[in-house]
């Protein structure tokens, strides 16, 4: 019995010998290591072996380098049974699509946990700035600036509207189909930034769909950081149409057959028609949304905020510095940049990177060389952009140091009025973007007009400290609650700007009378704003362009009454530290018209204010001038 043991045992050991020998044999010791500091989680991934997904995927190509089977195994991706050749076996549990919300916890996360606890919190997972102000319009929230998320939408009037205008921009929203992203893709988790098709993976995809699914694909979809604007279109060419303004186009109400073959228009795939007004600089020059906007900002920093202004840190000073840009040393670099550093392959190790002046986070595409000069490397192509310093006029001017960059520097931006929302109750074929389903009765949106202009400005205070932004009619509109509630008379007017950054910049910059004597920027709507003198006695009149809208009196396209004081009690902007111009500034603003009346921009004494103010130019007045006198 003893013999039979210990015969029983040394098998034992010999196959457990055999057994690990094979193993190690046929281990690919390529593995990602734990770099990172103790403060952030990262995982290890071994390939613990030949997983059985390669016996019949055999040869595929395409990856990206920090994706590849042979690095990380196919697993870590889209799970399933590994340990068998079996094809119904091998796919149980298989996740053909990862990266979605829903899976990531299972897929990307493992390997990116802190990634995903910063977009699971970021506005673009859950709209709560969006949801925050419909609420409030409809009277649902005392306040714009209360937490949502948008899954947890149920069935109010608000919801409702939101389920069937807004609901379909949302990083929560699931891929559910092979295929590249377009400016028709809406969600997807990290596959919305993250996923990108080669041509020969476009072609393999459309081989494999046409064959039922029998050839299988050669070249796999790579995942990477090498996002391009068509991934950030689909959402972001909505609402403020950032993406659209920043190419250069302005949605229009033509139909398409109304402009085949003119010049000067475009057609989007989902048949929108837009007329081209002139695009950003740094569209021209060749730069991407991400050569801005980095990690940082568009996954976000994990913090919850009410609106987009308070999650986007970066601000134009960065990069257009007055004397110097704020830097850091490349060991300096956290644990997300440096991952993007490697990714991206850069090389200024030995240089200094700029960090954004307000949350410190790093620009990882620039660098500042041993002669103070500064650089930023284009995330398209790698092209060299020189960061040119402000102006002279920027930095010495005393007059607009609370004036942001995008007031002068944006060219146009998009306005919409006349908007009428009201809810069709016997709608068929209603579509629900959050649920992705089809449901009786729909609010539907009708819009008077949309056209582009300079932008209007308002006035962003919090606390003792204000800036001047770009505003636009973000909700010039009725909303008809009574056609959803059955309460015939429950019909509500709501005149709101909202302040927006258009991303139309360029060099140059609008001139002073374009907001000093501009009925629009000043708030009272496109009209004929004219500085009259009769018998010695200066006075602004102002002619609007639009009628009056009988809910308020104002011209269809005004924030604010000419030369009147708004009631408290009205609310004009979509945010409650975001205000039209007080009667108070307006004079201010219109004494400055009045005295480019008569002496040009550049002139030494126009000049001389931009330094000093005009106060001490207003005690040694000329005879001939004439000020403004205000009712």
């Amino acid at each position: 019995m003893k013999n039979k043991r210990r015969k029983i045992f040394y098998f034992v050991i010999i196959f457990l010998l055999l057994i690990g020998y094979l193993i190690v044999k046929n281990t690919d010791t390529d593995y990602i290591d734990t770099i990172w500091n103790t403060d952030t989680e990262y995982i290890s991934i071994e390939n613990g072996g030949i997983e059985s997904c390669l016996h019949c995927h055999t040869n595929t190509k395409g990856y990206s380098k920090y994706h590849n089977p042979e690095t990380i195994g196919c697993a870590s991706c889209h799970l399933g049974n590994t340990e068998t050749i079996n094809k119904k076996d091998s796919h149980q549990g298989m996740i053909l699509i990862p990266g979605n919300l829903s899976d990531a916890k299972e897929t990307c996360g493992k390997c990116h946990p802190n990634e995903l606890r910063k977009i699971e919190n970021s506005l673009m997972t859950t709209n709560s700035g969006l949801i925050a102000v419909d609420k409030y319009i409809f009277g649902e929230a005392d306040s714009p600036n209360y937490h949502y998320h948008i899954k947890n939408l149920k069935d109010s009037p608000s919801d409702k509207h939101l389920r069937d205008l807004c609901a379909n921009c949302h990083l929560g929203a699931e891929k559910k189909e092979f295929g590249e992203i377009t400016m028709l893709s809406r969600g997807g988790g990290c596959n919305a930034c993250h996923l990108n098709y080669s041509e020969e993976s476009k072609i393999d995809l459309a081989n494999y769909l046409a064959s039922n699914k029998t050839n299988l694909p050669t070249f796999h979809p790579s995942t990477d950081v090498f996002m391009t604007n068509t991934h950030c279109f689909g959402c972001h060419s909505r609402s403020s149409r950032i993406s659209t303004n920043f190419e250069g186009w302005q949605e229009t109400l033509l139909d398409e057959t109304e402009v085949v073959g003119m010049e000067g228009f475009k057609v989007l795939e989902d048949k929108r028609v837009y007329t081209y007004k002139g695009e950003d600089i740094h569209h021209t020059r060749g730069m991407l949304c991400i050569d801005c906007h980095s990690s940082h900002e568009v996954m976000g920093d994990g913090i919850s905020y009410s609106h987009e202004e308070q999650a986007v840190k970066l601000q134009c000073s960065d990069c257009h510095f007055k004397e110097k840009p704020n830097t850091i040393d490349y060991d300096a670099l956290d644990d997300e940049s440096l991952l993007v550093f490697l990714h991206r392959e850069y090389s200024h190790t030995d240089k200094q990177i700029i960090v954004v002046e307000k949350d410190g986070h790093p620009l990882v595409n620039t660098y500042v060389d041993s002669l103070g000069n500064a650089f930023l490397i284009g995330k398209k192509d790698g092209t060299l952009f020189d960061l040119k310093p402000q102006s002279e006029i920027c930095s010495r001017d005393n007059a607009h140091k609370n004036v942001a960059c995008s007031t002068c520097h944006s060219s146009w931006t998009s306005r919409c009025i006349g908007c009428h929302n009201e809810f069709d109750e016997d709608e068929e074929m209603a579509f629900d973007l959050l649920d992705r389903k089809y449901v009786k009765g729909q609010w539907k949106e009708y819009v008077a007009e949309f056209s582009s202009s300079l932008p209007a400005m308002g006035v962003r205070e919090n606390g003792e400290e204000i800036c001047i932004e770009p505003a636009v009619p973000g909700m010039i509109m009725t909303i008809d609650k009574g056609s959803f509630t059955g309460k015939n008379d429950d019909i509500s007017f709501h005149r709101l700007y909202a302040p927006n950054s258009p991303h139309t910049t360029t060099k140059e910059v609008r001139d002073c009378k374009s907001c000093h004597t501009n009925s629009a920027s000043l708030g009272y709507g496109n009209g004929e704003l004219i500085y009259k003198i009769n018998n010695g006695v200066g006075k602004w009149i102002f002619t609007p362009e639009y009628e009056l809208n009988p809910n308020d009196g104002l011209p269809e396209d005004a924030w604010i009454p000419f030369m009147k004081e708004v009631d408290k009690d009205v609310i004009n902007s979509t945010r409650t530290d975001f205000r039209p111009f007080t009667v108070e500034e307006q004079q201010q603003l219109l004494l400055v018209g009045a005295c480019l009346q008569c002496h040009k921009e550049d002139s030494n004494i126009m000049k001389e204010s931009l330094v000093n103010g005009l106060t001490p130019l207003l005690k040694k007045l000329d005879d001939t001038c004439i000020l403004p006198v205000w009712e």
